[in-house]
């Protein structure tokens, strides 16, 4: 069936209250709209964002999508300008989700298609456990509230196209809260699926870590390591970690010859599993004399990022027995930190000697290991069959095949 998802962007986020609307905040490492688009998408053959172009535009880049429609002053609106726009697709399903929910758990989008199959609308819902009461404005309980049959709905919510479209064309005012109270008021059935307590809707301050924590739940940790050895070499400033260093020598390099960030860029590409710093920045091209290597570092940041992650840790020694390192380690973590978007409390920075053995114990340069966990979502295709095979068919299955 072809499917349709509108994603719905226009909320100011009052509640939450930050100079950013909320869906626009990034989180781990991507905007909260993102997440939901990356799922929409993979279930939707096109994506209609409702709400400030600029803003998704910029949040949504190198995802495809159609152009964006503004908002209306009501989620009923909003909702209606949106399935306008789809109608040129003439989609036979769409899903109507809100932005501000950036998790959407694997199992919801299939449980509303198949469910579509016997209604009109289908919604991912909770049943309610805990007791509720009835409150008076003073603040004063008046009584309780059965709470059989109850329900907490979510999004995303799944609908024929052509039904929804009608029934919000025809709606007599703008005051639905979801969907399926146009289809509950047209007397139409709405089914009801197993909703997610991870399918948070980030509504209040409080939501935020509880979001961070149930997202970082859904990747998987990547570490890499990484090496780089630099010989000194007089008349070079030194560099290490993105920190100028006094020393009466620099090391030798094709770029600025920063061993710390080399390391550590390694580290990340083996988390990634994408190669070392030659594959991306070859020493044999002349635009690299000379480079700045915290142009290196922000390009694996960049790698992380697109690739959905976020770094978890980062870890790097470096081995020489001059200059001394210590004085400047905090300043080194804090620099590599801004490089990587991360806070310095995630990167850590030490030194040691090899007891005079060596080059390194010579003072004949410096060498540097690094390690970095990056968490990554899981690909679709990461259970390896060999490893995870179907379970064995029957006699009798085996025939009717």
């Amino acid at each position: 069936m072809p499917i349709a998802a509108l994603l719905l962007a226009a909320g100011t986020g009052s509640r939450f209250g930050a100079a950013t609307p909320k869906q626009f905040l990034p989180l781990l490492g991507r905007p909260v709209i993102r997440h939901a688009a990356e799922v929409l998408g993979a279930h939707a053959a096109v994506l209609q964002p409702v709400g400030p172009g600029e803003a998704i535009e910029e949040a949504l880049a190198g995802l495809p999508h159609l152009p964006t429609v503004l908002g209306g002053a009501t989620r009923q609106a909003s909702v209606r300008a949106g399935l306008e726009a789809l109608t040129p697709h003439s989609p036979t399903v769409v899903l109507v989700h809100d932005a501000a929910r950036p998790l959407i758990p694997p199992g919801t989008i299939p449980a509303l298609l198949a469910a579509l199959e016997e209604a009109p609308g289908a919604v991912p819902a909770l049943a309610v456990t805990d007791t509720l009461k009835r409150a008076s404005p003073s603040g004063r309980i008046e009584g309780t509230v059965p709470r059989a049959g109850l329900f907490r709905v979510q999004t995303p919510q799944a609908f024929d196209f052509q039904t929804l479209l009608r029934l919000h064309r025809t709606a007599p005012d703008d005051s639905a809260t979801d969907d399926a109270a146009l289809l509950e008021a047209a007397g139409l059935g709405v089914a009801l699926v197993a909703g997610s307590e991870d399918n948070i809707k980030l509504t209040v301050p409080e939501d935020w870590p509880r979001l961070a924590r149930a997202l970082a739940g859904s990747l998987v940790p990547r570490t890499g390591a990484g090496f780089d050895v630099h010989a000194f070499a007089r008349h070079r400033k030194l560099v290490l970690c993105g920190i100028e260093i006094p020393h009466d020598q620099g090391l030798a390099g094709h770029s600025d010859a920063d061993v710390g960030i080399h390391a550590l860029c390694d580290a990340i590409y083996g988390a990634l599993a994408e190669g070392d710093i030659g594959r991306h920045f070859p020493p044999s091209e002349a635009a690299w004399k000379d480079a700045d290597s915290a142009r290196f570092l922000a390009h694996a940041a960049s790698r992380i990022a697109a690739r959905g992650g976020v770094l978890a840790n980062a870890d790097i020694t470096l081995i020489c027995e001059r200059p001394k390192i210590a004085p400047h380690a905090l300043a080194m973590a804090a620099r590599l930190g801004a490089l990587l978007g991360v806070g310095p409390g995630k990167v850590s920075v030490k030194a040691t000697t090899t007891e005079r053995l060596g080059f390194t114990g010579r003072g004949e340069g410096i060498a540097a290991q690094a390690l970095a966990t990056v968490l990554l979502p899981l690909p679709p295709d990461s259970l390896d069959p060999a490893l995870y095979p179907a379970p064995p068919r029957s006699a009798e299955e085996e025939n009717r095949r």
